[in-house]
């Protein structure tokens, strides 16, 4: 299993300098310390969920991305024909902070979603500054083990081993393990991949920013 830590603050920093934006503008944006922001991106810190989809959606960047996964070239073959298998050993992971691990399923490198294997230990929460987080798409979740509890707008619900749940990932929400025992589930988002896209393509550098109309394509189909 291959875990992505090392690399993550690298591609975050590349990713804000492709866009030409500061540092204190992301962190500004994101509502965390420029500080803060330089340890991730320098390797020193790992951020939480909330501070990673924040920084993804800020920055308009996939979770492939963030693994450091190349997108396939364009391929004529139908989406109907593919066969996407991926061993669990080969599971690209990512720890954050406070005991937070995902696991990237397989789904494709054009897949309409983010497939993660999520696992919450003990005393672990999406957002270990107690802020419930928002973001793009429509979240379902399965849980296989433990018990995790979910704090969305006003309400609370535990859920527990063969519960599921789907929402709207655009209201406030937090997950937060207050169990004994690691709690783990398989997670999709659906159509945060979409709003990414968008995003990029309304972040492309104004044109005397590169070189050509070719480069500004090439970089939108290096994105997802």
């Amino acid at each position: 299993m291959t875990t992505a830590n090392d690399n993550i603050g690298s591609r975050l920093r590349s990713a804000r300098e492709a866009r030409g934006i500061s540092l204190r503008k992301v962190a500004q944006e994101v509502g965390v310390s420029a500080s803060m922001l330089s340890q991730v991106e320098t390797g020193k810190s790992q951020p939480s969920v909330a501070t990673l989809y924040s920084l993804a959606n800020v920055l308009a960047i996939s979770v492939d991305q963030l693994l450091g996964l190349e997108p396939e070239p364009p391929s004529v073959e139908t989406r109907t024909a593919r066969l996407d298998l991926q061993r669990g050993a080969e599971n690209p992971a990512i720890e954050m902070e406070n005991g937070v691990r995902w696991e990237r399923l397989a789904m494709g490198q054009r897949g309409p979603a983010d497939a993660l294997l999520v696992t919450y230990q003990p005393g672990a929460s999406s957002s270990v500054e107690g802020k419930l987080m928002r973001h793009a798409g429509q979240e379902y979740a399965y849980l296989l083990s433990g018990e995790i509890t979910l704090q969305i707008d006003f309400e609370e619900h535990v859920l527990r081993a063969g519960d599921s749940v789907h929402f709207d990932s655009s209201r406030p929400h937090m997950f937060s393990n207050r169990g004994s025992d690691p709690a783990t589930g398989v997670w999709f988002v659906v159509g945060r991949r979409d709003q990414t896209t968008q995003k990029v393509e309304r972040k492309v550098p104004p044109p005397r920013a590169v070189r050509s109309a070719v480069e500004v394509l090439h970089r939108l189909d290096s994105f997802d």
